[in-house]
């Protein structure tokens, strides 16, 4: 006797408890100097906002460096402590890096870029956001430093982020490029190897009109048309 095949389903729900946690949007302390605010939506198919996604984001601070100790550029500032520098036991990115980053396995040792700034204080790179009922999210960061490439070159300014929401049997990966770094996005060899010219500006976020200085939206589509380019990790 042949049985049909068992329906694909997605995994999940899950239980949310102590996955959002208070300040963990805030990749540094809301009002730091220099901070910036990356605000945008998690939409399906249809258009319909995602209110129950989790967007994570995972990024070098101003100076180019990680808030990880396997950077081989050396710590990206000093230590800090306070629950600013890690999330809660369930979160994990004191010790478990999202997979995107992946800055010291694979990047080799160089120089940070010189710099008479001093290291901002409470940094540490993760930020996790949960979506709200219109499916937004915002993240307050630094912008991040230029990036070196494994294969030689440099990676335009840009964060990491992973989408967990309903209807996916795993996380989705992509990044968050910014609008005015024109020179470096063109020669980013990550959205180089992107062909079309529209899918590669899902990628690109845009400034906010009217908004203060500092101010981004970046939606994410997560299918259908204009659909955020996203990455095999």
């Amino acid at each position: 006797m042949t049985l049909p095949i068992t329906p694909s389903q997605t995994v999940g729900p899950f239980l949310a408890i102590c996955l959002p946690w208070a300040d963990g949007p805030f990749v540094v302390p809301e009002g730091t100097p220099g901070a910036i605010m990356i605000t945008g939506r998690v939409i399906d198919v249809a258009g319909a906002p995602v209110p129950d996604a989790l967007v994570e984001t995972w990024q070098a601070d101003e100076r180019s460096g990680f808030d990880h100790p396997d950077d081989p550029r050396g710590p990206a500032r000093p230590a800090t402590t306070g629950p600013a520098t890690t999330g809660p036991a369930t979160a994990g990115p004191a010790t478990t890096r999202p997979a995107t980053a992946r800055p010291a396995t694979t990047r080799p040792a160089t120089t940070r870029p010189a710099t008479t700034r001093p290291a901002t204080t409470g940094f540490r790179g993760f930020g996790r956001c949960p979506t709200d009922a219109a499916g937004e999210y915002r993240i307050v960061t630094l912008r991040p430093g230029p990036l070196p490439c494994p294969a030689g070159g440099t990676e335009a300014p840009h964060l990491d982020v992973s989408v967990f929401a309903r209807g996916l049997l795993d996380r989705v990966v992509t990044r968050i490029y910014f609008p005015d770094e024109t020179e470096a996005n063109a020669a980013d060899p990550v959205l180089s190897a992107i062909a079309e010219p529209a899918r590669r500006q899902t990628l690109v976020a845009g400034a906010v009109p009217g908004g203060p200085p500092g101010t981004f939206r970046f939606d994410i589509k997560l299918r259908g048309e204009r659909e955020t380019v996203f990455f095999d990790v």
